[in-house]
């Protein structure tokens, strides 16, 4: 018997000019112990849907039709009812651990705080419960850890404790919100290990939204697939994703990056029959290229960087160690992978790269010219304009208040001080054609695109330079599979047309299957071992890398 009915759910936003449909008639069930998975891209209605069951919709939005039945109990009958099932029957875990815990409280105090809300509970009761989900969850030291605030615990640790708080009135509906998006493959591992352990011992329903389908493959027992606020598939998770009856869910699933072989290209949703890769043609005109050799254009030697704690806080003397003592060198032409958790160095080497930061020790050679020893800023500069960087979050590392033509121009201008009015935009639109934006985005601010148009914006930017190095560094960790899908098939169709070399960091393993020749595994600031893409996937040698390749998530699909 399903404990969770979904009937005909239709959530609406009233805007000035147009009306638009978050959610439009979604029927989904959801029983004790099962894990419905919620998946669909940016602007499906999937998160609409899970902050509809809680009444978390914020103005202009508001549900306009349909119910949603709790264990018999219609929610939206009484506004009462909400406020009773919420915390108590229902559990909610954010994508984002830092933003959903309160900096200035302890851990100790908002579980407090939440417990003595819904059960009638002395403090001194309410604290061993407290301690004893913190246990529950995973937490070593729980009784010491109680009375710590949220930024001393790392990301995994943090997200415990929002499972804790989500848990910490014995809910019997958990709704999961992304939970793992931010996290390595490790940490992402364990949290789900966990939801899945608690779902079967407290018998929980459980909808996991999330647009991840490694996840899904290893979590979930049934798939809802959604579409532009519409329900367009949902069965079980071995059928949807081996033998997807519609085809959306087709293109979503082949869209993902295979675990178990390497592809050409990537699969993209509604344009499997366009040719990609002719509108380059112009910027090929423009791009003195560099015959692709056997010749290594970046050497890595002995690098190390020490932080003093003191960079990070005030009064301490003492040092972290992020990069120790690594080697390894980027041929021409090549993609070259660097993998590791969080704190493994990976983007820490990379900005010593590009010159971000200054080496603790070791060498940097680019093109044989050893570039950490170069004191002219005027000499730096000639290799800045070779070297240049796409990051994470294209939105932060863009230009709010500037116009998209003066975000490419920029780089422009700085590296070629004589050229005209007229070649610059010239020159502007055949760059925004190369990423498969149109010329009218030129006139258009950051704000005014999607999170893969932002992210093509980045990269126009970075080939402004004409470079020789593209520093990718987790370019496709924020996106969606289809987008990230357009976004890795673009970098390839550039690489391939521009002779580029490409430094690509990504604790993503099968993305980063796909993207790379070689790999180098990072652990804790040290070199684990390098290997061709697929000598270390089928056979890792060092035991670190082994226990990566076992965590990542497996996931059976039509490339299969």
């Amino acid at each position: 018997m399903s404990f969770l009915k979904i009937q005909n759910l239709s959530v609406d936003y009233k805007m000035r000019r147009e009306t638009v449909y978050a959610a439009k008639k979604v029927n989904i069930e959801v029983s004790k112990g099962e894990i419905l998975g919620l998946v669909g891209e940016s602007g499906s209605g999937k998160s609409t849907v899970g902050n509809a069951i809680i009444n978390l919709i914020d103005e202009p939005g508001k549900v306009s039709g349909g119910s949603i039945i709790l264990d018999g109990t219609d929610i939206y009958e009484n506004p009462e009812n909400i406020l009773k099932l919420r915390g108590k029957k229902i559990g909610l875990i954010f994508q984002d651990p830092q933003t959903s815990l309160n900096p200035i409280l302890t851990i100790g105090e908002q579980l407090i705080e939440t417990i003595q809300t819904h059960l009638n509970l002395n403090t001194e009761d309410a604290k061993n419960k407290a301690i004893n989900l913190l246990k529950e969850v995973g937490i070593k030291d729980a009784q010491a850890r109680f009375n710590n605030y949220p930024h001393q615990f790392s990301g995994g640790m943090r997200q415990r404790v929002v499972i804790s708080l989500a848990l910490c009135c014995e809910p019997e509906l958990l709704i999961a919100d992304e939970p793992t998006t931010a996290l390595d493959v490790s940490i992402q591992s364990q949290i789900l290990d966990l939801i899945k352990r608690l779902t079967k011992e407290r018998n929980l329903a459980v909808i996991l939204i999330t647009h991840d389908m490694g996840v899904i493959s290893e979590t979930t027992n049934r798939v809802a697939v959604m579409k532009n606020g519409n329900l367009v598939e949902i069965g079980p998770t071995k059928e949807i994703l081996t033998k997807p009856k519609e085809i959306y869910t087709k293109a979503l699933v082949s869209s993902v990056p295979p675990t178990n072989k390497k592809i050409n290209r990537f699969k993209i949703i509604e344009k499997e029959n366009k040719n990609q890769g002719e509108t380059n043609i112009k910027i090929l005109n423009r791009w003195t290229k560099k015959e692709i050799t056997d010749q290594d254009l970046v050497k890595v030697k002995n690098l190390s960087k020490t932080f003093d704690d003191s960079f990070f806080v005030e009064s301490t003397k003492n040092s972290v160690m992020a990069v120790d003592d690594v080697s390894f060198n980027i041929k021409e032409g090549e993609s070259f992978g660097l993998v590791g958790e969080s704190g493994s160095g990976k983007s820490t080497i990379a900005k010593m790269i590009v010159n971000l930061y200054s080496p603790s020790a070791g060498d940097i050679d680019f093109d044989n010219v050893c570039i950490t020893k170069i004191k002219s800023s005027k000499e730096m500069m000639k290799f800045r304009k070779q070297i240049q960087m796409i990051f994470q979050d294209p939105y932060s590392s863009l230009n709010g208040r500037l116009k998209v033509k003066d975000i490419v121009a920029e780089p422009i201008k700085l590296h070629n001080p004589s050229i005209s009015s007229k070649d610059i935009d010239s020159y502007i639109y055949d760059l925004l054609e190369s990423v498969e934006l149109t010329q009218q985005s030129a006139e258009r601010y950051p704000h005014e695109f999607s999170g893969g148009q932002r992210q093509r914006i980045s990269i126009a930017r970075a080939l402004a330079t004409q470079p020789r190095l593209l520093v990718c560094d987790e370019p496709t960790s924020a996106l969606d599979v289809s987008i990230q899908a357009q976004i890795l098939n673009l970098l390839k169709d550039l690489q391939e047309q521009l002779n580029l070399t490409i430094l690509f960091i990504s604790h993503d393993l099968p993305v980063v299957r796909q993207m790379c020749d070689r790999i180098a595994v990072l652990k804790n600031g040290k070199l684990c071992e390098i290997s061709k893409t697929e000598e270390l996937f089928k056979n890792p040698s060092h035991d670190y890398t082994k226990e990566l390749l076992t965590l990542m998530p497996k996931i059976e699909s039509i490339y299969n």
